[in-house]
């Protein structure tokens, strides 16, 4: 699912030029898309609403870089999507140096309720595995833009989702079985 939100040009110059109220209006034009991909890679509304004030803060101070190739979501989407898997990364960190610290291991709940949705089962995903489908499958990435973005190759990009649409499967099937 592509979004084509459209912003006049008038208003994309007026932004490049630091006009504050041609910001304001760009950010009123995005903020709900870029808060809905970063809620969609993140799970968390408050992860969401930094990623979403970090992409703006980034808006505001690289316009001036931007083309005008393509649309201006686009460039958005991309500034969006690589601030969430920033984010990703450092918890990714900061989850590991917890575990060795610990020693712990976050073992999955036993009981997994028996009626559960797409939703419910993309939460069983690896954030990395979360991110690559949400990217490829509803952003429409190609595996070498999210191997790009994720400083992976493309074979990382299609491994994460080959095996992200298995265990997918498997959740969604296993669901099926117990109604």
């Amino acid at each position: 699912m592509t979004i084509a939100l459209a912003v006049p040009d008038i208003l994309i110059a007026r932004a490049k030029s630091g006009d504050e109220e041609a910001l304001a209006a760009l950010y009123r034009a995005f903020e709900t898309p870029v808060y809905n991909l970063a809620r969609r890679m993140l799970r968390n509304p408050e992860d969401a609403e930094d990623v979403l004030q970090e992409t703006f803060l980034e808006v505001v101070k690289s316009i001036g870089a931007y083309r005008g190739e393509g649309h201006l979501w686009g460039w958005i989407r991309q500034i969006a999507a690589s601030k969430a898997l920033m984010r990703i990364r450092r918890s990714q960190v900061r989850a590991e140096e917890a575990f060795d610290e610990e020693l712990t291991g976050g073992a999955p709940p036993v009981g997994v309720p028996a009626r559960i949705d797409l939703e419910r089962a993309f939460e069983h995903l690896s954030e990395t595995s979360r991110a690559v489908v949400w990217l490829h499958d509803v952003e429409g990435y190609t595996h070498e833009e999210i191997a790009e973005m994720m400083g992976k190759s493309v074979s990382f990009s299609k491994s994460q989702l080959a095996r992200a649409h298995s265990r997918l499967r498997r959740i969604l099937e296993g669901e099926r079985g117990t109604e």
